[in-house]
């Protein structure tokens, strides 16, 4: 009996070991991510983003990252190493003037430096310090 609970333990850790978590980086590609809390502004986030929340999606081809900052579409080159990451200048695809909670998404991302994938959430960092966090947009 105790071999067979044995067994049953080691095949449970071996079936977890080989199709285990993917790594943060691999866990960027494949969803669009959903903006669900934003720091430093002074407006409740459902203030900032009454009626549609920012969204980035990344394509590891091309290393450029597209989405909406709520109100209109951008695109902008991004880096990787390890758990670093930058963003370059992002380009509007379009151009609606749509208060100014967009512009806040937009210079924020340029200041990020770092990200991490948790618990199915990808945090935006700067330093260590969590200041955007993102949720999966489900298809």
């Amino acid at each position: 009996m105790k071999t067979s609970v044995i067994l049953f333990f080691f095949a449970i850790l071996l079936a977890e070991s080989c199709g285990g978590p993917k790594s943060s980086e691999e866990a960027l590609y494949g969803p669009t991510w959903e903006l669900e809390y934003i720091s430093g502004p002074r407006i409740a986030f459902e203030g900032l983003f009454p009626n549609k929340k920012p969204q980035i999606a990344f394509n590891k081809e091309s290393s450029e990252v597209f989405g909406t900052d709520s109100c209109n579409g951008y695109t902008a080159d991004y880096e990787l190493e390890g758990d670093s990451i930058s963003f370059g200048e992002p380009g509007p695809t379009t151009m609606m003037f749509c208060g100014g909670s967009e512009r806040q998404f937009l210079e924020m991302m340029k200041k990020i430096d770092g990200y991490a994938v948790e618990d199915g959430k990808l945090n935006l960092l700067i330093g260590e310090i969590p200041m955007m966090r993102f949720k999966k947009v489900e298809p």
